[in-house]
């Protein structure tokens, strides 16, 4: 190969194909201690020298990748250094084990550009295991969820722009990719019979229906119910409390950071009273003590450790299947505390606090936005009721002169003032219907307009 020197840090060579390589020096890799080159193909000599000039802008703009680092070196090192509680850690790190270790674990970070990462997006969005569309035994393609997808690009973006601050790659491709639009589900909440269906077939399980029964009531998330305890409780004062939440390993703080208090009814307090004393009795048997402050939700008699929301969900999700429900997400009974208590009319910020939405209400009207209109409506018809009614305006009714000349043309017309005779004075016309004589004149102009009478000069008015 021959080589041609272009600049002092770069030069043009061919290769044996005949097409034509821009190679730049582009300093130390802090990493391995080796000198690092950018390289970029051309098919002519005069496209390589303009390839070799952006590559030395590059370097001179600091916008190339200073190390040879790999996709998944950043990802190991953007899962060390952030701070996730332990739930959205989990929920990363499965991420980043299912999808895009595999897909990108040994690629150069620098090679992840825009193009690259909108590609596997819609691929994922088409097949979640990135098949190649071909029909094989055995394989459905389900696609991933939209939401998802966006997850995945919050952890490489995160991951690149980590790259990026510690002066690994020169710029993060992740920021101009777009991915797809977030899809927003609608409260598919179930009805009266579902939930009842719900609560008998879950009676034969006192404890489960309680959580059930529980989560329709009160509106709580299932990580916060499953962190309830029997110290939250103020049975005499009907009221629970609602300070944290919980995974299953560790508690936590609500989703909101905030802590709420709600009413509850006779019918909680009694059935929450039986659930005391079942798990009292239990542990009597047992020879151990229940915890003042354990989980009312628990594994063990004692209360010791907590119900698994995980657990909650898949156990749910098989008694709605079984019932043929319309949604099979534990979350969907959250949605019919929301939408019962705004088709009963209670006021929006009311839901708001029930539900834990800590933004006055905002979170409430945009996610329930057609309960809200039509508990609108309903209140807009109360009122209607409510308000007193106005009298009918005079508008529309006749002036004094009409009424005036429809009294004479009804008598016209059934004979009463038969052809040829007179009408009676104006001043008597006047008189007789309690109007001025100026309006009993234009009553009878108003019938001569129409032909029903004929006046002369210093006679009466006679009928046509």
């Amino acid at each position: 190969m021959g080589a041609t020197k272009s600049r002092s840090r770069g030069y043009v060579e061919q290769r044996s194909s005949g097409s034509y390589r821009a190679v730049i020096y582009a300093g130390i890799d802090p990493l391995t201690g080796k000198e690092r080159y950018l390289r970029e193909s051309a098919p002519t000599r005069k496209e390589a020298q303009a390839a070799l000039a952006r590559l030395q802008t590059k370097v001179d703009e600091k916008r190339h990748p200073r190390t040879s680092t790999t996709m998944g070196a950043l990802l190991d090192q953007w899962m060390e250094v952030s701070d996730h509680d332990e739930s959205t850690a989990h929920r990363y790190a499965d991420l980043i084990r299912i999808y895009l270790r595999p897909t990108f674990g040994g690629t150069p970070a620098g090679k992840i550009d825009a193009e690259v990462l909108e590609l596997f997006y819609a691929r994922l969005r088409r097949c979640r295991e990135l098949c190649s569309g071909r029909a094989r035994a055995g394989h459905v393609c389900r696609p991933l969820a939209a939401n998802t997808v966006r997850k995945l690009h919050f952890v490489v973006r995160a991951a690149l722009g980590l790259g990026v601050r510690w002066r690994h790659l020169g710029v993060n491709e992740a920021e101009i990719a777009r991915p797809p639009a977030f899809e927003r589900h609608e409260p598919d909440p179930p009805s009266a019979e579902e939930a009842a269906a719900l609560l008998n077939e879950a009676a034969p399980d006192p404890e489960w229906c309680l959580f059930l029964w529980l989560t329709m009531v009160t509106g709580t998330r299932r990580g916060e119910m499953c962190a309830l305890r029997w110290s939250d409780l103020d049975l005499a004062r009907m009221v629970l409390s609602i300070t944290r939440a919980t995974n299953g390993r560790q508690e936590k703080d609500t989703k909101t950071h905030q802590g709420r208090r709600l009413a509850i009814d006779e019918k909680a307090v009694e059935m929450l009273r039986a659930h005391r004393k079942q798990r009292v009795e239990l542990c009597a048997k047992l020879g151990v003590e229940l915890l003042d402050d354990g989980f009312v939700f628990s594994l063990t008699p004692d209360g010791s450790r907590p119900l698994r929301p995980a657990t909650t969900t898949q156990r749910y999700r098989r008694l709605a299947e079984r019932l043929r429900l319309r949604s099979t997400r534990l979350h969907s009974l959250r949605h019919y505390s929301a939408t019962e208590l705004l088709a009963a009319g209670v006021d929006i910020r009311t839901v708001a606090g029930r539900l834990g939405h800590g933004d006055g209400g905002a979170t409430t009207l945009k996610v329930y936005a057609a309960w809200v209109a039509e508990a609108d409506k309903r209140a807009a018809a109360t009122m209607g009721s409510i308000v007193p009614q106005p009298r009918a305006s005079d508008r529309g009714r006749r002036a004094p002169y009409e009424e005036v000349a429809a009294a004479l043309r009804d008598r016209i017309r059934t004979g009463e003032l038969s052809s040829g005779s007179e009408l009676p004075p104006v001043a008597d016309l006047a008189q007789a219907s309690a109007v001025s004589v100026g309006t009993a004149q234009r009553a009878v102009a108003t019938l001569g307009s129409e032909g029903l009478v004929r006046t002369a000069p210093g006679r009466r008015t006679t009928v046509v």
